[in-house]
């Protein structure tokens, strides 16, 4: 198994870049309000808008990802379009520009996780896959942690615009590095397959998996990254230091499932297993959540980063999905997974924004909230019914 490389370190850097793009929001909305009147429908859209661009982009990233490797697709996406939309979020006047720049930000961001996950499966041994890929979710979460205090701390001391202005220097830097330090997995000799995106439909094995991908990770993410800092506010009355705070140890707890969910599945013995059983603990958190959404800022702030801890599902789904591709499949496959997670994501956040909307013109918030978490928890206990019709992972 060929060592952790100065370029997939600089990778891994990026993908803070990308984690904390996805979440930063959260802690930027109350600034936004009072500056760009962005109110928290705007945000959701903006948020989702991230996540929608980042879904379609999965496929070309596939194809680019097999036909030039994760070097160039990468470093090229990054800096142009994580740099580009960083520098149009700094110069944003209305709640439209930052719609536009989440979009770009989430084109920059596509192909980050992708490029080390095609150097993963086509490197590192298949047992190891879930291991690597939690490991790269869980440094890379560390965006999430700055996405949180550390980010009130420098729009307090530097102004929002200009915290935009150096991320987007920042980005462009890492982007560089990629693009000078990234070594290319070996091209596939002539006599593998050249595949195509249909071969990857075809694989039966896939099919009931796919609604688990698609919902499972859009409640983590869309709390983290969007909802956390409203509910927060409106249900607890709580200021943006307490938020900031709260935000910080839902990270950790994001951070700190990835971490250990290579040790949890050698404990199970099985990836299937693993993932039902964190699967099973979201359901149940978010049930609490519906039934009891005001039972206290600490209670909330437990549910909320168990609920994140439960976040890390994804990296074991995403390798009992890599286990049935084969190697001229795997840019293309691992790809199309993570475009019905991410698109589930960003679906699941323009779905919330009028459900919000409806639910808070009808309730108080603490019943408008746990209406909003409702919405999450149904399709994910479908989508959780349906998964254990999908085989265990193949290793051969």
């Amino acid at each position: 198994m060929p060592a952790i490389s100065p370029g997939i370190i600089c990778l891994t850097v990026g993908y803070v870049f990308s984690q904390f793009y996805r979440a930063f929001l959260a802690v930027l909305a109350p600034v936004l309000g009072q500056e760009l009147a962005a109110g928290p429908g705007d945000l959701a859209l903006s948020s989702g808008l991230w996540f929608i661009t980042f879904a379609a982009m999965q496929l070309p990233v596939g194809w680019a990802l097999d036909h030039f490797g994760p070097r160039r697709t990468v470093a090229v996406l990054l800096g142009l379009g994580g740099g580009g939309g960083a520098a149009l979020f700094a110069m944003a006047q209305t709640p439209m520009h930052l719609h536009l720049a989440m979009a770009l930000l989430g084109v920059g961001c596509a192909p980050v996780l992708m490029g080390a996950y095609y150097i993963f499966a086509r490197e590192y041994r298949p047992t190891t896959f879930g291991a690597l890929a939690g490991l790269m979710i869980g440094v890379g979460s560390l965006g999430n942690i700055l996405g949180a205090a550390p980010l009130v701390w420098v729009i307090e001391t530097l102004g929002w615009r200009m915290t935009l202005w150096l991320l987007a220097g920042a980005t462009v830097v890492v982007s560089g590095l990629i693009g000078l330090t990234l070594r290319d997995p070996a091209r596939l000799g002539s006599d593998h397959p050249k595949g195509s995106i249909g071969d990857v439909l075809r694989l039966r094995a896939l099919w009931f998996i796919l609604p688990i991908f698609f919902f499972s990770y859009a409640a983590p993410m869309a709390i983290r990254g969007l909802w956390a800092a409203p509910y927060l506010d409106q249900v607890f009355g709580a200021s943006e230091q307490t938020i900031g705070r709260a935000t910080l140890v839902i990270g950790l707890a994001m951070i700190l499932g990835n971490f250990l969910i290579g040790a949890a599945t050698r404990i199970v013995g099985s990836i299937r297993r693993t993932v039902q059983i964190f699967i099973a603990v979201e359901l149940m958190l978010m049930a609490v959540l519906v039934l009891y959404p005001s039972s206290g800022l600490a209670a909330a702030t437990v549910l909320l980063s168990l609920i994140g801890f439960s976040g890390a599902a994804y990296a074991l789904l995403m390798a009992h999905g890599r286990s049935f591709l084969p190697a001229h499949l795997v840019g293309r496959g691992v790809t199309f997974l993570n475009m019905f997670s991410m698109g589930g994501v960003g679906v699941m956040q323009f779905a919330s924004r009028p459900v919000y909307q409806t639910a808070s013109a009808a309730y108080p918030p603490a019943q408008a909230f746990a209406m909003l978490f409702l919405f999450f928890l149904i399709p994910l206990v479908i989508g959780y019914i349906l998964y254990f019709l999908t085989p265990e992972a193949d290793h051969g």
